[in-house]
């Protein structure tokens, strides 16, 4: 895990620091007021930060190379990237930029998160074919709702897992690796992309039978302990992802991933019966260790599965 701190009242020294963390830049006028404090962490690929600025600045950067989701909590940011005026104001979750586009705009006495992940991810995710890349079409999510959801994403990463309990109930990655992939699935839910307008072929109807169902489960089963995804799934069989997705829907009521988290689930409540309660063994490290990072929402599914509190079950070990 990276951790960098930033607070500055000299704006030499700010866009410095800012085209070193993100990308060359320039910073535009002269405000009275120039306290600007960045703080980030990193690990995995995945990064977020918290930046603040007391003031009115006006910048023009070049490419970020990564997928860059702004969170606003106070204050304004507007993008005048190509000549438009486009203003995102508190509440709103938005992609800054295209990964492989410069941009300019303000920042207008902001108070903001960045979160930043590789392009790459989303084609892993979104089980695009080889040498096709998905690209986000469109800065703001679809709807409110989508917003919202978007928004929830990106305060799960940053108050659950990119923190000093979540990194060290994560020594294998797991944890981190999963956020990855769920906020890219959300991504891709939540903001226009291309890979919403892709159709379904013939043939991932076709696939979609009972053995394509059993062999993605013995895949699940046998490699719930590493970081998979969708693709990985598919290819063990092999058929298309969609394929996969449709054969769970078909005969199983649940999703591939939704699978997944509930082995991930029977792993972790398996560990907790077999913990000594006298040792070392805690809920947070085991329920770490098979991908949960938020400590309420493992202990509530686990209650819904198991009929009581994770703590019950370690105790009783």
């Amino acid at each position: 895990m990276t951790n960098l701190f930033f607070e500055s009242g000299d704006l030499g020294a700010t866009e410095a620091f800012l085209s070193a963390a993100y990308t060359p830049m320039q910073i535009g006028g002269r405000p009275a007021d120039t306290r600007a404090r960045i703080s980030r962490t990193a690990v995995g690929g995945l990064s977020v930060d918290r930046l603040s600025f007391g003031y009115t600045m006006g910048y023009d950067a070049g490419c970020l190379g990564k997928v860059c989701l702004v969170t606003m909590h106070s204050g304004t940011i507007v993008d005048t990237t190509g000549g438009r005026e486009e203003v995102f104001g508190p509440g709103e979750t938005f992609l800054l930029a295209p990964p492989d586009r410069p941009y300019e705009g303000q920042v207008r006495e902001a108070r903001y998160t960045i979160t930043m992940f590789d392009p790459r991810l989303l084609g892993r995710v979104a089980s695009a074919p080889a040498g096709r890349d998905v690209r986000i079409t469109g800065p703001r999510a679809v709807g409110p709702a989508e917003n919202r959801r978007l928004g929830a994403a990106v305060a799960y990463l940053r108050d659950h897992v990119l923190d000093d309990s979540g990194a060290s109930a994560d020594p294998d990655g797991l944890l981190v690796s999963t956020a990855a992939q769920h906020l890219a699935a959300t991504v891709l839910c939540t903001l226009p992309n291309t890979a919403r307008e892709d159709a379904p072929a013939p043939r991932d109807t076709r696939d979609a039978h009972s053995d394509t169902l059993r062999r993605a489960v013995a895949f699940i089963e046998a490699n719930a302990h590493r970081d998979i995804t969708l693709a990985d799934i598919a290819a063990s069989i092999p058929v298309t992802p969609r394929a996969v997705q449709y054969a769970f829907t078909r005969h199983a009521g649940t999703t591939p991933l939704g699978h997944l988290r509930r082995v991930r689930l029977a792993r972790a409540h398996a560990d907790l019966r077999s913990a000594d309660p006298s040792g070392h063994a805690t809920v947070a490290g085991i329920a770490g260790r098979w991908g949960f990072a938020h400590q309420g929402r493992f202990a509530a599914a686990y209650r819904q599965e198991y009929g009581v509190a994770p703590s019950v079950t370690l105790r009783s070990g």
